[in-house]
């Protein structure tokens, strides 16, 4: 059987041959096959590798189905071969992060821009990500809050925007 591609030919780019064609890594002349042949599947080729082959799409269906006639059991006991085996499930990817840290009070901007360098960077930049950051203050004096404070903090609070914010007498 000859080749159906001279094995001199070489295909850095995909060729159109009608519907759709095959790919060999080679053709063994001894076995009068294709080895590595490929049928209905994306073929990446690279400048790496180009020693590939195209095969015409009757010639490659035809070595397909003479394999698959090779790879059927005899029949002899009337019984049918087992149904294949189901492909592996992948593990479920993680769909959700949450994380809180405790930032030292004199540093919070250092801090603050070190964790959206190395996490909030990372995970915003996901393909349909929604990422939320929320900043969480807790104060306590033990001699309580002088009245200015407590005015300052309350007005910036709401220029701020801040969802929720107040004091306790505790």
């Amino acid at each position: 059987m000859a080749p159906a591609v001279d094995p001199g030919s070489r295909a850095p780019k995909p060729v159109n041959t009608g519907d759709s064609f095959a790919y060999a890594d080679c053709f063994d002349e001894a076995a009068g096959r294709y080895r590595g042949l490929r049928c209905g599947e994306i073929v990446n080729i690279s400048q790496d590798n180009l020693s590939g082959l195209l095969v015409r799409p009757e010639v490659a269906l035809n070595q397909r189905e003479a394999e698959t006639e090779i790879r059927k059991p005899a029949d002899e006991t009337g019984e049918k071969p087992p149904p294949p085996l189901p492909p592996p499930i992948q593990p479920a990817r993680p769909k959700r992060f949450h994380g809180s840290v405790n930032l030292d009070a004199a540093r919070v901007g250092r801090d603050a821009g070190r964790i959206a360098d190395e996490i909030i960077a990372h995970l915003a930049g996901l393909m349909g990500s929604k990422v939320t950051v929320t900043l969480e203050i807790q104060a306590k004096v033990e001699a309580g809050m002088p009245e200015n404070v407590v005015r300052t903090v309350t007005e910036n609070s709401r220029t701020l925007k801040f969802t929720t914010h107040g004091f306790e007498e505790e």
